[in-house]
């Protein structure tokens, strides 16, 4: 939600997936602790020395991504959201790049690592800036408003939720609703409250051919299915349940991002359509 919302005048939002252009100002994430964030408002960012993508300030444009650091001290996270001037990005897109850790040596300010590359575990993107004179700070997010994929959706409740489709079939499903479909939690409609999980979807079309549905839906009673070969992962709906649910990183999906199958489209009310920035 904070990629359609949080934006200020002359700040561009990516999904973390389109190719940053050179000298933009975008909106980037850096996951730290509480009293990190509050000497790095006071100092500026420190780069660090050494990395995956050598000496820089890591950052990403994924606020899941973000959100997930520092990674051995959970009860203590927050997120500082920063405006970034990339200046000249150099891709940085499989491991042993004859550059991956000297891009500014060539004259580079930013290397960023696209999604499912191979450079990354969680397969998330992430950018490493050069000099910490390019990152404006804008605030702090506090946990409260960061975990809104990853907490356990609560049993009838009415959530947001996002639904990937084509831009012919957007109109449709506005005029007649959702239809069930099959996948690895079975029978039902394929959602996720990660907006970027959304525009995935459908994976063969070009970005600009995508939209994505927001919609309110309550959840009913939900079962977490958080492993392949869970034994109620394709029978859920049979066991009284309404919505699976697969959490981030742990559950069967490949990209380890947040899914949700909702047995009835009749729960789907659909506000409104996103389209691609």
């Amino acid at each position: 939600m904070w990629t359609e919302n949080d934006l200020g005048p002359g700040v561009s939002c990516l999904l973390s997936n389109t190719v940053p252009v050179d000298d933009q100002i975008y909106r980037m994430y850096h996951g730290t602790t509480e009293r990190a964030a509050e000497q790095i408002k006071v100092s500026g960012f420190q780069p660090s020395e050494d990395g995956m993508l050598g000496r820089g300030v890591y950052l990403s444009r994924d606020l899941n991504k973000a959100s997930r650091y520092p990674l051995d001290k959970p009860s203590e996270r927050v997120v500082i959201r920063v405006n970034v001037n990339v200046g000249r990005v150099k891709r940085i897109d499989k491991k042993y790049h004859p550059l991956q850790k000297t891009w500014h040596d060539n004259g580079y300010n930013t290397a960023w690592c696209p999604p499912n590359c191979g450079m990354v575990t969680s397969g998330l993107e992430e950018d490493c800036v050069w000099n910490p004179k390019r990152i404006t700070i804008f605030d702090v997010i506090p946990p409260s408003l960061q975990n809104t994929v990853k907490a356990d959706p609560v049993e009838g409740k009415n959530y947001t939720m996002f639904y990937g489709t084509s831009k012919e079939d957007a109109e449709n499903i506005k005029a007649h609703g959702v239809c069930q479909s099959n996948g690895i939690l079975g029978r039902g409609v394929y959602l996720s409250r990660d907006v970027e999980k959304a525009f995935n979807v459908p994976a063969h079309l070009p970005m600009h051919q995508r939209r994505v549905l927001r919609v309110k839906i309550n959840v009913g009673k939900v079962i977490k299915i958080d492993y392949q070969g869970h034994p109620l992962q394709k029978t859920w709906h049979d066991h009284g349940y309404d919505t699976a649910w697969c959490p981030p990183e742990y559950g069967p999906v490949p990209t380890g991002l947040e899914q949700d199958c909702v047995w009835d489209p009749r729960q789907i009310k659909v506000i409104d359509v996103i389209r691609p920035n």
